[in-house]
């Protein structure tokens, strides 16, 4: 519902006066909703939105228009620019009249996205689902989000503007690589193991967090040797070793990765990653 004011003037003999001040309110006959299924974002994530629209009114509204701008921001200060931090999923346009699913409508996939062809029946309401991607532009840091905005429009209603806003995930993303030397290995020689462990998220990797790195050793390994971030770690303290199984397991808690840092380039706006990184060294006689 929307207020509107109204005064009158009289002049007369050189003298004016003003009326009171008229209120009057107008129903409006659309409503609209948008809201994301998830309200956490990372990097290369799809996220899904649906927006609702209503008709309280008694006459259907057709030919309506949605436009969602993707999130685009305005970037840097002495010739500003605008980044779209999403990007459309191509086919992914649900589009519902009364709870029924309708044949898609025309969509441009921008930026900005464009579904037009929208008709709500009198009384009703249409339900608009789709999934819309995170790319190079989507911020990631601790606290950083995304302002999605859409508007709906048509010949014979004013602009419905509606907005939802998602947080970049605050935990950490952590991934594994192994390498082995020396190739080959001599009877009887040092093996070495190499366990790299990279985290991409916003968030260190803590005690909390109680990651475990396990491995079944074949060859197995004797004489044992474990180093984490170049410190010497001990049997038992650390990590368990079994001689006859070969199974090697970090104690919870002993890997700790600290948080990916992000950079921003102050020309195209594109943002990088930098993994947080820490090392396993485990080395043993064949």
């Amino acid at each position: 519902m929307a207020q509107f004011t109204n005064q009158a003037q009289l002049t007369y003999n050189n003298f004016v006066t003003n009326s009171n001040i008229a209120v009057g309110e107008i129903l409006e006959v659309l409503s609209a909703t948008k809201t994301a299924v998830q309200d956490t974002y990372g990097r290369d994530d799809r996220v899904t939105y649906l927006v609702s629209i209503v008709n309280s009114g008694t006459t259907a509204q057709s030919q309506l228009t949605l436009t969602d701008n993707l999130g685009a921001y305005s970037f840097g200060t002495m010739n500003p620019t605008q980044l779209v931090p999403l990007t459309y999923v191509e086919d992914t346009v649900k589009y519902y009249i009364n709870g029924v699913l309708q044949p898609t409508p025309p969509v441009i996939a921008g930026p900005p996205l464009v579904i037009s062809n929208i008709t709500i029946p009198a009384g009703g309401n249409v339900l608009i689902a789709y999934e819309a991607q995170t790319n190079q532009y989507a911020p990631i840091t601790t606290g950083a989000r995304i302002l999605n905005r859409v508007t709906i429009s048509g010949n014979c209603i004013s602009d419905i503007t509606v907005e939802e806003t998602v947080l970049a995930e605050s935990e950490p993303l952590l991934s594994i690589t192994k390498s082995v030397s020396p190739v080959p290995v001599t009877e009887n020689g040092v093996l070495t193991y190499t366990f790299v462990i990279q985290n991409t998220g916003n968030t260190a990797a803590t005690v909390a967090d109680a990651a475990v790195i396990t491995d079944t050793f074949d060859p197995i390994l004797t004489n044992l040797s474990v180093t984490f971030n170049g410190t010497t770690w001990t049997e038992g303290a650390n990590y368990t070793y079994n001689v006859i199984t070969g199974l090697f397991a970090t104690l919870p808690g002993q890997i700790t990765v600290p948080a990916a840092t992000y950079t921003q380039n102050p020309v195209t706006g594109v943002w990088t990653t930098n993994p947080g990184v820490s090392t396993l060294v485990v080395s043993g006689v064949v």
